[in-house]
């Protein structure tokens, strides 16, 4: 045989080796909404080089000054709600009519939507004793769509638009939420304002949720969109810990059990093809345990008439003030029970924020970390960056953002919280990239905007 024929097969084996051992490196450069598009076990290569968890900080190992019965004594005018700020930024659009510092963009909300004044530090849990509710009640009248690849949040909010007859698809809700497609996240502060100003109905975005809101607000009609962290199950497990958004649909207190239309795994259980539109089986205490990974953040939808009724169901909740100061009594009091728990933590550090205490949050914070995050953690919720930037860590700004943006240079929060932390380090240059970089990326983002005219405005 000659032996130059030879040559060929070994040339191809080499090569199939070469692009096998970089086939990782080529699917983190290829846009992830085609990666998507492939095999799972090819899909995987590119998912699983990554960190593990995220870096976890010098932790000193004392907490007990954060649960401390004394509530730090912060000006109701220095409380904000929904998305995080850093000093001298503009917060992003508030949420309308919730109290607080927020200004109203309707003008029928702000006039019927009652607030409540006290900054008095409320006990833990409410004492108040609840209002009778339908042992289960459904709405009616939802239209399920599956969402297109990465676009939860567009298609869950598409979703609860049609109880309205709203029929806005997830491309429209997108190209408002998240202008670049390969954006990982839309935060519920970003929903409710889609629904405050490109519709004619009214969302509010509030924090500590329970299940007895949440089933109060189904009884009395009103869509509720929640934001949870999910193990994805089954065949999709090598996915690893994502956040994501549910719509229920319905309850029932004798089984505890909700039924949720999922814009991912649909309205079923069961097969698709022999699915029905009932929504698919939820828990009472696996939807609490997986909200608890957001806050138990939600979204709620109405029309501008019953802005009164929706005041009335969320209660003291609608100030901020005091619907911080409630979150902390009660993951204060959470964590008297689960000390391990790793996202309570993070959510104790949340809410300091909220309440302004950097010092207190950074702490929460850092104690999260050393209970190992998931390493997408940062993907949702921003509040490490505004900590630690607020207290003069600006390096572990910067090395949380490198990390969260390493192969996936999708997120907006991390771009503009790292431009904050270099311009501090007296980094103009890099600085301005990254505030261009996020400015870019999402153009409705305003934090960056503001910063990146402040910083051009001072070279």
């Amino acid at each position: 045989m000659n032996r130059r024929w030879l040559i060929v097969p070994v040339i191809l084996l080499v090569l199939a080796g070469i692009f096998a051992w970089q086939l990782p490196a080529i699917l983190k450069a290829i846009p992830s909404r085609y990666v998507a598009r492939l095999p799972e076990p090819v899909q995987a290569l590119g998912v699983r080089d990554h960190v593990e968890i995220l870096p976890t900080a010098a932790f000193s190992g004392d907490v007990s000054h954060l649960l401390a019965e004394e509530t730090p004594d912060v000006p109701q005018a220095d409380v904000v709600a929904g998305p995080v700020k850093a000093p001298d930024t503009p917060t992003p659009p508030p949420t309308v009519g919730i109290g607080g510092d927020s200004t109203a963009t309707n003008d029928t909300q702000a006039a019927s939507v009652p607030t409540a004044t006290s900054t008095t530090a409320p006990s833990p849990m409410p004492t108040a004793t609840p209002i009778p509710i339908p042992d289960e009640a459904r709405l009616t009248g939802i239209q399920h769509r599956f969402q297109d690849w990465n676009n939860c949040g567009p298609a869950t909010l598409s979703m609860a638009l049609t109880y309205f007859g709203v029929y806005h698809t997830q491309t429209q809700t997108a190209s408002i939420l998240k202008p670049d497609p390969e954006d990982r996240n839309v935060s519920p502060w970003e929903m409710a304002d889609y629904v405050n100003e490109q519709t004619e109905y009214v969302a509010l975005d509030r924090t500590n949720g329970d299940l007895y809101t949440l089933r109060r607000l189904l009884s009395n009609g009103y869509p509720v969109i929640v934001e949870v962290g999910i193990d994805p199950p089954g065949d999709y497990a090598w996915m690893e810990w994502y956040g994501h958004y549910l719509l229920p649909v319905a309850y029932e207190d004798e089984s505890e059990t909700f039924w949720v239309y999922d814009s991912w795994f649909g309205t079923s259980d069961v097969p698709q093809e022999n699915a029905d539109d009932e929504g698919r089986e939820i828990s009472y205490q696996q939807l609490d345990r997986y909200w608890q990974h957001f806050s138990r953040h939600y979204i709620i939808l109405f029309p501008p008439d019953d802005a009164e009724q929706v005041a009335a169901i969320i209660g003291e909740d609608m100030d901020d003030s005091v619907m911080w100061q409630n979150a902390l009594g009660r993951t204060r009091s959470e964590l008297q029970e689960d000390a391990d728990n790793k996202f309570l933590w993070f959510n104790l550090g949340t809410i300091y924020n909220a309440l302004g205490d950097y010092e207190r949050a950074a702490a929460a914070f850092d104690k999260s970390r050393s209970l190992q995050l998931p390493w997408r953690m940062l993907w949702y919720q921003s509040g490490p960056y505004e900590a630690y930037y607020e207290v003069g860590r600006y390096e572990e700004v910067i090395e949380l953002a490198d990390v969260t943006l390493q192969d996936r240079p999708y997120f907006e929060e991390a771009f503009y919280y790292k431009g904050l932390a270099q311009a501090a380090l007296g980094e103009t240059r890099a600085a301005r990239e990254n505030l261009e970089k996020a400015v870019s990326f999402n153009p409705n983002f305003e934090p960056a905007q503001a910063a990146l005219e402040r910083l051009r405005g001072s070279e």
